[in-house]
């Protein structure tokens, strides 16, 4: 099987990794890609980038693959699966239409009160007027979200009404700008990934990712600086409810709607007093939370993926997955999340394999990175890498994931110190 991979980061570069670890695949090309792709796939460019349909069509048919990957949101949301499918290309990523569960936080709420989906109370506000009303109506801590995409920037959650009103304000002065006012949810959150047929709904192993920047959730959010998996503390039962309660509902009722959704239902979760809620509503695979998924996942990647695409899930056995843990560190370019500092050399990549003791594993995947003048691995983004670490448990995952980050060196760079800290001391507990 031929693959083509869409995107350039971290979550990329573990798709690629694993599509590169089945023994059905016989070719990973990823478009852009980035060096640390490059160093185990074909990467090429875009005619016209990631979320031109014509040129990721194009360049499907020139590499004459078998299935496409749609990694990131945007080119879903352009409708490149459309155009891919419309040209006889197996695509794994949702249509345009049933992109809008992550395209339009206001769709994704009429799609759960019609399908009885778990969720919190929400209010769609078009007006600062309408803003105010639906903040005070809720009480602190006050949830605000862009509608549209935001790279995950887009959600403020406070107890400080002015900086609610200031958000609202900043997303309402776009064209067709409206927020989503919501009801905080109390409990941990859960990642969850779903891959779907357009008709089944197969679940991955949940995760949990750190959206602030700083320890101990301090600071602003993030598109994500860890991850880990599995859950210790999470019931056993999490991922069979979530498809039962949430994520078949939501594929029947797309299905019903004509927009069936094929690609990978990331289900954003709070465990509340009350039982799983749903947050949030992705169309892909997450970032940072795929890297420590698949880090686990033994099922071969391509075989899954295409039975998805070719609307075939129903017969795939049940997936295998490593008793390992795995957590993801991510190291960020200074500044971030504000405009990133960029072009510094990164040194002590080639070293982190060293950490390798048969029992653990360490390895970096690359997210923002570009190659220099004299061909050496350059700082090119915000999130600039992400450390991988796998052990018996997640105590030694951890503990190799972020010995595996000190032998990095990137002028500048930050990185978060508690990444699966609180599961590791058994410090995260279940409301009710």
């Amino acid at each position: 099987m031929k693959v083509l991979v869409i995107g350039s980061g971290a979550r990329e570069h573990a798709i690629v990794r694993a599509l590169c670890a089945d023994p059905e695949v016989d070719l990973v090309v990823a478009a852009p890609g980035n060096p640390g792709i490059g160093r185990i796939a074909r990467c090429v460019p875009i005619e016209g980038g990631p979320t031109d349909p014509a040129g990721v069509v194009a360049l499907a048919r020139e590499c004459e693959v078998d299935l496409v990957v749609i990694g990131p949101e945007a080119p879903l949301v352009a409708g490149v699966a459309d155009a891919l499918r419309d040209s006889g290309f197996a695509c794994y990523g949702p249509s345009a239409d049933a992109a809008r569960l992550e395209g339009s936080k206001a769709f994704a709420k009429e799609v759960m009160s019609a399908a009885e989906v778990p969720t919190g109370l929400a209010h769609v506000c078009t007006t600062i007027d309408e803003v105010a009303a639906a903040l005070d109506s809720f009480g602190a801590p006050h949830v605000v979200k862009e509608d549209g995409l935001a790279a995950g920037k887009g959600v403020v959650v406070t107890d400080d009404r002015q900086v609610a009103l200031d958000h609202a304000a900043a997303c309402l002065t776009k064209v067709g700008g409206r927020v989503v006012i919501e009801e905080f949810l109390d409990g941990p959150e859960v990642s969850l990934f779903c891959v779907c047929d357009g008709t089944t709904a197969v679940p991955l192993a949940p995760a949990q990712d750190f959206k602030r920047v700083g320890d101990d959730d301090a600071g602003p959010n993030t598109g994500g600086m860890g991850a880990y998996s599995p859950l210790p503390w999470a019931p056993a039962d999490l991922a069979d409810h979530v498809v039962t309660r949430i994520a078949q509902p939501v594929l029947d009722e797309m299905r019903r709607r004509g927009t069936p959704f094929v690609g990978t239902l990331f289900v954003g979760l709070a465990l509340t007093s009350r039982g799983p809620r749903v947050i949030e509503f992705n169309a892909r695979f997450g970032d940072p939370e795929t890297q420590v998924v698949l880090a686990r996942l033994r099922t071969p990647l391509a075989g899954l993926l295409h039975a998805a695409a070719s609307g075939s899930l129903d017969s795939v056995p049940a997936l295998r997955w490593s008793d390992d843990a795995a957590v993801t560190v991510v190291v960020a370019a200074e500044h971030y999340p504000g405009p990133p500092r960029t072009g510094d050399p990164i040194a002590g990549l080639d070293e982190v394999a060293t950490l390798d003791d048969g029992e653990r594993t360490a390895y970096v995947l690359h997210a923002g990175t570009a190659l220099g003048g004299d061909g050496e691995i350059v700082s090119a983004g915000g999130r600039v890498l992400s450390v991988v670490g796998t052990g018996p448990d997640l105590a030694d995952a951890r503990e190799v994931a972020y010995a595996a980050v000190g032998l990095i060196e990137l002028p500048g760079s930050h990185h978060r110190t508690d990444i699966a800290r609180k599961a590791v001391e058994g410090a995260i507990s279940l409301s009710g």
